[in-house]
């Protein structure tokens, strides 16, 4: 038993992975997304919410608990490279990759280092502040987690040989209610459908759980992992996936005596994380192989530890990399030469002494920049700007104010990206159409695929239904805040309880 603020209205926060706003607006117009469309028309609907950059879903999740960029909560995608321990870091990318990787290894990362070790110290989720107020939240379905209260996860015997964990058993700060799949279940005979977490169904019945038992907490976080996997192959007008995910929302909602009373009892918000551009299907003309374009370099295979001879590690998250220079005595500007070359890579950018430099294979010029000057941006922050704005796109008017296009928010984003972590390396964006890859990196022809700066993958959709509320800008970054403010209004009566 322990004293806790209990809200009035508890907020419900559920992220359905690759939720777009085109096939989410035509699944409601056509009827196949009835949930959905209820929330939509009842509450406020912000189609154009800027997610994080890489658009992987480690740091999308990491920014939106957080309220940072990558700059601030260090975890600059799915595949990156950890300078101080010379390793490369996935969480799990694609089964080629990760068996080559060291599948052990992987697993390790995504089940215990991302939380424990790599999100930095230095920033709090929304789990930990909310803790630090005496409000309790909960965490279904999302690798990102990191809270105040110590969980015991099992890993299920069929799976301990694929773990680092002493009789398959961990404690991992978490929130005070936690769920992940096979290795932290609220329903305890429950079987999760999937083996690293429950698919879409799982996910709604550990909420509807929660719901039935009278347990919300101030904020719950639910994740519906699912569509992301069927637009990868299907494309990204698959409005199919969203109707399945809709029927679950259906149900949950159905637990009330009424939609309207759900809305009355509770703050409901659907988002998306990630768009995704539709793939080419020829290899040739769509696939950007970083390995030929490099080919004069050491490249550090996959397989095996980095050497000292090794010149160069690629880092791919589908539709953007991190080309690390390992040699000293490589300048970047040799290898931003050879990658300007390739007319499919629309950004290329590197730190320099003062700021940061943009070059492109398909525009001609730079573009420097650094924070803090006499620009400002639509969201209030501030730059020196030189050179040619062509290339992320940005419009900048005579009183010197900015406004961006092609890719939303691109100097803080490009910016938190260059400074999620130390060493020397240069960051790839593919233009439309056209993905990266380096060795065994999965890829997606004539599917489609994420992780750029390009608004096809940054802008997705919110619903906010329940109050009138909303962020202050639409940003995953403004997220934190906006909820932070919106649960303390709501938590006003305190109580005891054992849950």
């Amino acid at each position: 038993m322990d004293q806790h603020v209990k809200p009035r209205k508890p907020v419900i926060l559920l992220n359905i992975d690759s939720l777009m706003p085109e096939p989410l607006e035509i699944a409601v117009q056509t009827g196949r997304a009835p949930a959905l469309k209820f929330l939509m028309e009842n509450g406020n609907y912000i189609p154009n919410m800027v997610s994080s950059f890489p658009t992987m879903s480690v740091t999308i999740d990491s920014s939106l608990l957080t309220g940072t960029y990558a700059d601030k909560h260090k975890i600059p995608g799915l595949n990156w490279f950890d300078e101080s321990k010379n390793e490369v870091i996935n969480y799990g990318t694609g089964f080629r990759e990760t068996n080559k990787s060291g599948l052990k290894k992987t697993v390790h990362n995504m089940l215990y280092r991302l939380n424990n070790q790599h999100l930095s110290s230095n920033v709090k989720t929304i789990y930990e502040e909310l803790a630090d107020k005496g409000i309790r939240s909960a965490s279904i379905n999302s690798f990102v987690y990191r809270g105040n209260t110590p969980q015991k996860l099992q890993v299920p015997g069929l799976l301990r040989g694929l773990t680092r964990f002493k009789d398959g058993q961990w404690t991992t700060e978490a929130p005070s209610i936690f769920s992940l799949g096979v290795f932290s279940k609220l329903r305890k005979r429950s079987m999760a459908t999937q083996i690293a977490a429950g698919n879409y169904k799982y996910t709604a019945r550990e909420l509807r759980h929660l719901i039935r038992q009278n347990k919300l907490p101030g904020f719950t976080f639910c994740i519906f992992q699912d569509l992301d996997f069927r637009i990868h192959f299907k494309g990204p007008m698959d409005i199919k996936g969203i109707a399945k995910i809709d029927r679950q929302i259906q149900k949950t909602l159905n637990l009330y005596s009424s939609w309207e009373e759900a809305l009355n009892r509770n703050v409901w918000m659907v988002m998306g994380d990630n768009g995704h551009a539709p793939m080419g299907s020829n290899y040739r003309d769509f696939l950007i192989d970083l390995r030929k374009i490099l080919k004069n370099y050491r490249i550090a295979r996959i397989r095996r530890s980095i050497r000292k001879k090794d010149q160069v590690v690629l880092s791919v998250n589908q539709r953007m990399a991190y080309i690390y220079i390992l040699d000293n005595t490589l300048p970047l500007s040799a290898i931003v030469e050879q990658l300007k070359k390739d007319h499919r890579i629309d950004v290329i950018a590197r730190k320099t002494d003062d700021g940061i430099c943009i070059d492109s294979g398909m525009r001609e010029g730079s573009l420097y920049y650094r924070p803090d000057g006499d620009y400002s941006d639509i969201y209030q922050q501030t730059w020196d700007i030189k050179g040619n704005t062509e290339l992320l796109d940005l419009t900048v008017t005579r009183n010197k104010t900015i406004s961006y296009g092609d890719y939303p928010d691109a100097l803080a984003r490009v910016y938190g990206a260059l400074h999620s972590q130390p060493g020397r390396f240069i960051v790839v964006n593919a233009k439309p159409g056209c993905e990266f890859k380096a060795q065994s990196t999965p890829f997606h022809l004539g599917g489609a695929a994420h992780g750029s700066l390009h608004k096809q993958e940054t802008l997705v959709p919110l619903m906010i239904a329940g109050t009138t509320l909303e962020p202050k800008y639409p940003r995953f970054v403004d997220m934190k805040a906006f909820l932070l403010e919106l649960i303390e209004k709501n938590g006003k009566e305190t109580s005891k309880d054992s849950y």
